[in-house]
């Protein structure tokens, strides 16, 4: 299992208040799944969205994360994890404007260490894999808003992650556009990618493969999507 949570909970104390973000969360998530994560505002989702992608640490319950506890790691050994394990996609994009968009997706690599021409090497082939060969020296405002988001995708698979971990990663794109992005996510878990994507909008968590509601800091549903298992 890549991703198992028990009893996973989050409070956050703002002031003298107690605020429940998650209450008793219990997951799976197998090797290769493609997840989409929805519910209304204030569900938990984002709360969850930082714990699978280690950007914070739950207040009580256990999170194994391809068979390493990873709910009581230090800040030190996480940062490890995210550069090593996940890939992120968001919503801004948050590409370094000036620099090209091979060396944008270089960026996880040289925190990961890596020389200089396995870095080329590794970007070189995921700026292939997301079809953006011939934009490798463009900068992000040579760019179109749904090239800028495959850079940010092929910079999130540059390290070859367990996980690739979406937040509204369509959200500042048009429709056609966006589509082009979640064709790509199809593809990319055809080839084996494991996808979480966190979305609030129905029709872009209709493309997941698995649609997980939450509601109050629970799990209200966890159903695959109809389009699956029709087929």
């Amino acid at each position: 299992m890549l991703i198992e949570m028990r009893g996973i909970e989050k409070v956050y104390k703002l002031g003298s208040e107690r605020v429940n973000a998650l209450r008793g969360i219990d997951l799976d998530v197998s090797e290769g799944e493609y997840v989409a994560l929805t519910g209304p505002s204030g569900s938990g989702k984002s709360t969850l969205m930082h714990l699978i992608g280690c950007l914070d640490s739950p207040t009580a319950g256990r999170y194994l994360l391809a068979g390493s506890d990873v709910s009581s790691m230090s800040d030190a050994a996480l940062a490890r994890v995210r550069n090593r394990q996940i890939g992120f996609v968001f919503q801004t994009f948050n590409l370094l404007p000036r620099a090209t968009a091979l060396h944008n997706v270089e960026i996880p690599l040289i925190y990961g260490g890596f020389g200089t021409r396995e870095r080329r090497r590794r970007a070189t082939a995921a700026l292939e894999r997301v079809g953006l060969a011939d934009r490798m020296k463009h900068q992000p405002n040579q760019m179109s808003g749904g090239q800028r988001q495959r850079v940010a995708v092929a910079r999130a698979l540059v390290t070859d992650p367990s996980i690739l971990l979406a937040d509204e990663p369509t959200g500042n794109l048009d429709t056609a556009t966006g589509n082009s992005i979640l064709e790509l996510f199809a593809q990319l878990h055809a080839s084996g990618q494991t996808i979480v994507l966190v979305t609030h909008e129905a029709d872009v968590a209709a493309h997941a493969r698995r649609h997980i509601v939450l509601r109050d800091g629970k799990i209200e549903s966890d159903d695959a999507n109809k389009k699956e298992s029709a087929g």
